[in-house]
């Protein structure tokens, strides 16, 4: 019984990640707002709209000026855009990191500020849903990029392998388009959040299997 159960689980799994019902062409002359578009996978998701046809407003900053307002720039920008979204029933789509649904050691502001953002958007996306307002928000947990400032940040501290930023852009676009509630890249960090739901405080011997203890203690 519990062989069947733990294999119709899985069916329903990979079912649930490998539907396709990503159209295109829906993205053919939608208005889109992508902020931090100089660098990262913002860049790489310009690309991918402007192939698609959409019409782009983009905006930058220095990635230090990002890093100071992370958080509360998402929420100010959230509050300005939300009228107009409501009225054209759009969407709003965010890019957060694994870092902010699974702590990590050596991590704690970035992924403060991650977990911040993940519980305002939750938390919007629940008054919304009470207020019957049809705006659609997506969270995009993604891994460590391959953006060269990203790399340079955490090199020799941990063992885990950058994501190639076309397949990530790719993997935000498709969510956004089908208005998922969230994509997660690689799918994998799926498996990751539920596993930290089930063990909220591992063994300190699996957190040493992603880190270089050395290094990150010199870091």
């Amino acid at each position: 019984m519990k062989v069947l159960l733990l294999t119709g689980l899985g069916a329903l799994f990979f079912a649930y990640y490998w539907a396709d019902n990503f159209d295109p062409a829906s993205l053919q002359g939608a208005r889109v707002l992508l902020t931090g578009a100089s660098a990262g996978v913002g860049e790489e998701l310009a690309y991918h709209y402007a192939r698609l046809g959409s019409h782009l407003v983009l905006t930058a900053h220095t990635e230090a000026f990002l890093q100071k307002v992370n958080f509360l720039s998402y929420v100010q920008l959230t509050s300005l855009a939300l009228p107009s979204l409501t009225d054209s029933k759009g969407s709003l789509v965010v890019v957060s990191s694994l870092l902010g649904r699974v702590p990590t050691s050596f991590s704690s502001p970035y992924s403060a500020a991650k977990f911040a953002l993940d519980s305002f958007f939750g938390s919007l996306r629940r008054e919304l849903d009470v207020q019957d307002v049809n705006v659609a928000i997506t969270m995009c947990i993604l891994g460590l990029q391959d953006r060269a400032s990203a790399a340079e940040g955490i090199r020799g501290v941990t063992r885990a392998k950058a994501a190639l930023r076309p397949k990530a852009a790719l993997a935000v676009i498709r969510g956004g388009a089908t208005r998922a509630s969230g994509v997660f890249y690689p799918w994998r960090f799926h498996l990751l959040c539920l596993i930290r739901a089930w063990l909220p405080r591992p063994r300190a011997w699996f957190i040493r299997q992603e880190l270089n203890i050395t290094a990150a203690a010199t870091a």
